[in-house]
């Protein structure tokens, strides 16, 4: 894959993956819609969507992936749903790639991947902000949210480290949607005293699940292969900046001293890191 074709959609995905912050912080805080609901109506419009375009790619549904990354997608979409309740999106964002940054990371010096000086500096740079968002005292997030949120960017985390290698990303995308979807339902179920529809969390929902997680999925699983497993959880440090513009423009949330500062250091140590490196491409 061409140098600007992988930057231009890793791009795509990064806003992708913000929007599904941003969707789900606005169904949650200005919809009746329950958790569980938003998250099983988020994988099932995205298996869908992933039906239909392996269908009209091929003309018969190959449906790819695995029961063990299904299981890691919906342990995310879950957590993710129900941590945002109390968070909001640009501090549910920067605690979900964190974990991610860690896990990837971790994988990849674990398997052999080796990082020079400077792209250690900017991974410490961006531990520490983390860390200051999470240090306790006035303006820390939730407890119980914060960790769920974190679980959520290990379970993404995992995911994205099982979709390297793969054949086809759309189908496999596709079946991991169809494998995790009815997971999501029987948690709905378990839940049902709290169901809550509503038609506008519906809708958010819906969009969340068909473009911001399928086809932006999708396009992730597709340029994958292209990245070292610490370059792509480098690069997704990126979301919660993007998810802070979407929050204040969208949800009217504030930009506190203590996210501010937080965001900075952890955006900062994205910017060393990269300019430390441009992004690899696997193989070069």
């Amino acid at each position: 894959m061409r140098s600007f074709q992988l930057t231009l959609l890793t791009s795509v995905t990064m806003i992708a993956f913000a929007g599904n912050s941003v969707l789900c912080r606005l169904a949650l805080v200005s919809t009746k819609i329950d958790a569980a609901s938003f998250t099983s109506i988020r994988l099932l419009s995205g298996a869908v969507v992933l039906m239909l375009l392996v269908t009209l790619k091929s003309r018969v549904f190959r449906m790819g992936g695995s029961w063990w990354s299904a299981v890691a997608l919906f342990g995310y979409a879950a957590a993710f749903s129900f941590a945002y309740i109390s968070l909001s999106a640009a501090t549910g964002a920067l605690l979900l790639f964190g974990a991610v940054q860690a896990t990837m990371i971790g994988y990849g010096l674990v398997v052999g991947e080796r990082l020079n000086l400077k792209q250690v500096l900017g991974i410490i740079i961006a531990i520490i902000g983390l860390l200051v968002l999470l240090f306790p005292g006035f303006e820390a997030p939730p407890i119980v949210p914060a960790f769920l949120m974190l679980g959520a960017g290990i379970a993404w985390g995992v995911y994205s480290l099982r979709g390297r290698g793969l054949g086809d990303a759309t189908e496999a995308t596709a079946g991991n949607f169809v494998r995790a979807a009815p997971l999501a339902l029987v948690v709905s179920l378990l839940m049902v005293q709290q169901v809550n529809f509503d038609p506008t969390g519906v809708l958010y929902g819906v969009l969340s699940g068909a473009l911001a997680s399928g086809v932006g999925y999708a396009i992730w699983y597709s340029v994958l292969p292209s990245l070292k497993a610490t370059t792509a959880a480098t690069v997704q440090l990126s979301v919660p900046a993007i998810a802070s513009i979407g929050g204040v423009a969208f949800l009217a949330e504030p930009i506190t001293i203590r996210l501010a500062v937080a965001s900075a250091a952890i955006l900062g140590g994205v910017g060393v890191y990269i300019l430390s490196k441009r992004v690899e491409v696997a193989g070069s």
